[in-house]
């Protein structure tokens, strides 16, 4: 039986599939069309995902949508009655939009499938809930048997956070907490007023907490939220405009707070950096409150997680040492793109009452390398064309010519295997870096990312080796736990460095691999397994051979507001427009100093920003 799950039409659009119960083949439609959290019908991803299969949409058993946009709509509508007059500016723009195009999305849909195989059977356009798709990719892929399964997002028809059960191939939401009370827009609201992008900056806020203290911590809980001990919450609405408004906060949010709104590239201030830490604290208090709250109601003993605020990988990183569950297991793709795999496995499961198996070993996610891969020659003929100059090696030459050149200090592209699922990078579509030097995060930020100084790169561990670098001993194949590095690793700061405020904090080395820790000496940590991934734990093991370190800098493989590269021509045309001075793409090694100089590019400001 296969099954199609798209997930688009509103941000982050994608495609997954599902074969017999097993995840073939999900990719975002953005590492297509290049296009930032591109919103179209994924038509590419779709495609992709077929061509996996060798089969042709007519053959498939049903595509199901991650979402009910009618429901939608009516939340629409309603919002805007109980706000009413306020939001008519809003409400003037919106109608037209949803009357024209959202409403009828299912006639869209159709009709886009129609275009890409006019046989296809409109009566398997299948349609489910925003969170059960969230539940399902959260669920389904796990290695439980059974789990309570935790949704938190913006929102998605009205529901913006759920409390669902797992048992074997069943799944039933509970618990809903209903728009317009959202952890996740509240996060969002504090995004824009400091200044960053709505559904792309959260990451950015997350980064820059370490940076301030939450003094505003307090302020948020008595004025904008009214926290229960359950951490079910709801949101004094005077101080927000996302409701009918045109904005995420209001004038009354900022006369609370005491600053305007930050502008996109405006200097940022102590302010700036307490409010972020501010809300991720009372993130954390959130979350936290609600795990121990779904425990005790429901006596689970493993937790899933899903939705865009678990990306949220410091409060996931707490929550994991809290030890209130025996398992704990997080989407890679959380956010919106997974809805697409979510809404596939519902259609396997729920819809047509398939069973389930748990994996023995590990998860059903394939390591999330679950996008388009290339062969050698493919690779070679593109490269060609790009006008590259290249030498192709054996494997070992391949790894060890790459480590040396990590071991130098140099920025390396690398380019392996299949595509990544979701918005990191780990080790298919990465930059690389060696995680000793003092200097590596400040030049991947500014010379090779085109972003912001303050911007944490993630390390990647061999896993066998993780808890002796890392107060963490277990598996973080996604990249969706923090946790601190070792005391003994770490380096003592002298009393003028401890008295450094905000950004200043940046350029002082707290560890022995300073490149990959945080100001607060937590570190984003991605460990590599050699069964899901055995290039890349070569490549590791051969650079601790080296240098007697386990540990590689694994940032995604893009400029700033530039997806992910997904093709050889990608990588090349990233490789000439950044600093990046070695790209490895299948068995093709590149040095910058060989190519043709008429071949590079100003990359700096190619991209909108994110």
């Amino acid at each position: 039986m296969r099954i199609l799950g798209i997930s688009g039409l509103y941000h982050d659009s994608a495609a997954a599939l599902v074969v017999d119960g097993q995840i073939e083949a999900a990719a975002q439609e953005e590492r297509f069309t290049r296009k930032k959290h591109d919103a179209e019908f994924p038509r590419h991803a779709v495609e992709y995902c077929l061509s996996v299969s060798g089969c042709g949409l007519e053959e498939l058993d049903a595509v199901v949508f991650y979402d009910k946009p009618f429901i939608k709509f009516e939340r629409l509508l309603e919002t805007y009655l109980s706000f009413a007059p306020a939001g008519f500016t809003s409400f003037r723009m919106a109608m037209p939009l949803w009357l024209r195009e959202k409403l009828f999305q299912k006639q869209i849909i159709a009709k886009e499938l129609k275009k890409l195989s006019p046989g296809f059977d409109v009566g398997k356009l299948l349609f489910t809930e925003h969170h059960l798709s969230h539940a399902a990719s959260a669920f389904y892929p796990s290695p439980f048997e059974e789990a309570a399964v935790l949704t938190m997002d913006g929102v998605g028809e009205w529901a913006t956070m759920t409390l669902a059960i797992g048992r074997g191939n069943d799944l039933k939401v509970h618990k809903e907490l209903h728009f317009p009370h959202s952890l996740g827009l509240l996060y969002s609201a504090v995004t824009y007023y400091i200044g960053f992008k709505v559904n792309s900056g959260e990451y950015k806020v997350m980064g820059l907490a370490p940076y301030g203290e939450p003094r505003f911590a307090k302020l948020m809980l008595e004025k904008l939220i009214d926290l229960k001990e359950d951490g079910s919450f709801q949101l004094d609405q005077s101080y927000f405009n996302y409701g009918v408004g045109l904005t995420m906060t209001n004038d009354r949010f900022a006369a609370l707070f005491g600053e305007p709104v930050r502008k996109p590239e405006q200097l940022l201030t102590q302010f700036h950096m307490d409010m972020a830490a501010s809300v991720q604290a009372v993130t954390e208090e959130i979350v936290l409150r609600l795990a121990r709250s779904v425990r005790a109601e429901t006596g689970m003993k493993n937790l899933c997680l899903a939705g865009g605020v678990a990306l949220n990988c410091v409060a996931n990183g707490k929550l994991l040492r809290e030890g209130l569950f025996d398992g704990l297991w997080i989407q890679p793709a959380a956010g919106d793109a997974g809805g697409a795999l979510g809404a596939a496995l519902a259609g396997y499961h729920l819809f047509h009452g398939k069973p389930r198996e748990v994996p023995a070993k590990g998860d059903a996610m394939r390591g999330s390398y679950l996008g388009p891969e290339f062969s050698q020659a493919e690779i070679e003929a593109e490269l060609a064309a790009a006008g590259a100059k290249f030498e192709v090696l054996d494997d070992a030459a391949l790894i060890d010519l790459t480590a040396q050149g990590l071991a130098d200090g140099k920025a390396v592209g690398w380019m392996q295997g299949r595509m990544e699922f979701g918005p990191r990078a780990l080790g298919g579509r990465s930059i690389l870096g060696d995680p000793r030097s003092p200097a590596m995060q400040k030049t991947l930020n500014l010379k090779v990312k085109y972003r912001e100084s303050f911007r944490p790169f993630a390390p990647s561990v061999l896993r066998e080796d993780v808890a002796d670098w890392f107060e963490l001993d277990g598996d973080s194949p996604y990249m969706l736990l923090v946790a601190d590095v070792r005391e003994e690793l770490r380096r003592e700061m002298t009393q003028e460095e401890k008295a450094l405020f905000g950004i200043d904090k940046l350029n002082v080395p707290r560890s022995t691999i300073p490149a990959v820790t945080h100001v607060d000496y937590s570190a984003r940590i991605q460990t590599v397994h050699a069964d899901t991934n055995p290039r890349y734990h070569r490549l590791i093991c051969r650079f601790k051979a080296l240098t007697g370190c386990p540990v590689v800098v694994n940032t995604s493989f893009n400029v700033r507001g530039e997806p992910i590269v997904c093709t050889a021509s990608d990588a090349f045309r990233c490789f000439m427009g950044s600093e990046i001075e070695l790209l490895v793409v299948g068995n093709c090694l590149l040095r910058k100093e060989e190519q043709d100089p008429a071949l590079k590019l100003n990359y700096k400001d190619a991209f909108e920003l994110d």
